[in-house]
């Protein structure tokens, strides 16, 4: 049995990432990777990188084919093609990168750090309507609470 944290440990052996402040660069090229956020959609719709699309992470795989209700055909024939995949803290970023080679994707990165590492960086972000949502109100919503009942 493995914990969560060894889980991602595990699967980093077998993924790459990109940190936030080289993935802005690379997005100020000509070479625009696909950025795909895993994140649920009200996550994503509260603040996201500018360009993202967003595939739940529960329904990654169904995504990634055709011939399911929840595929998604710029993410289907993006196999040939740069992937960024993105979440708050790039862990359930690097699970789904980990997946997403499995199926036979040939770049695929998880954003390290995630969207937490990007706005600590003081890169932008937006919401659903494409308002720049102000870094201090990015942190609250990047950082939720933990429940009592949620500690060890």
């Amino acid at each position: 049995m493995k914990t969560f944290n060894e889980l991602i440990a595990d699967t980093l052996k077998n993924i790459e990432e990109i940190f936030p402040w080289d993935l802005e660069e690379q997005l100020e090229t000509n070479n625009i990777p696909l950025l795909l956020d895993i994140r649920e959609a009200d996550e994503f719709n509260a603040l996201h990188i500018k360009g993202s699309i967003n595939v739940p992470r529960g329904i990654l795989e169904q995504s990634c084919e055709y011939g399911y209700h929840e595929t998604v055909p710029q993410l289907v024939n993006a196999r040939g093609k740069d992937v960024i995949v993105i979440c708050r803290s790039g862990n359930r970023s690097v699970l789904a990168a980990y997946t997403m080679q499995l199926m036979g994707y040939k770049s695929v990165k998880s954003l390290k750090t995630g969207l937490k590492g990007w706005n600590d960086s003081e890169l932008a972000l937006q919401d659903i309507q494409e308002q720049v949502v102000d870094i201090d109100d990015a942190e609250k919503i990047l950082t939720p609470p933990v429940a009592a009942e949620q500690l060890a």
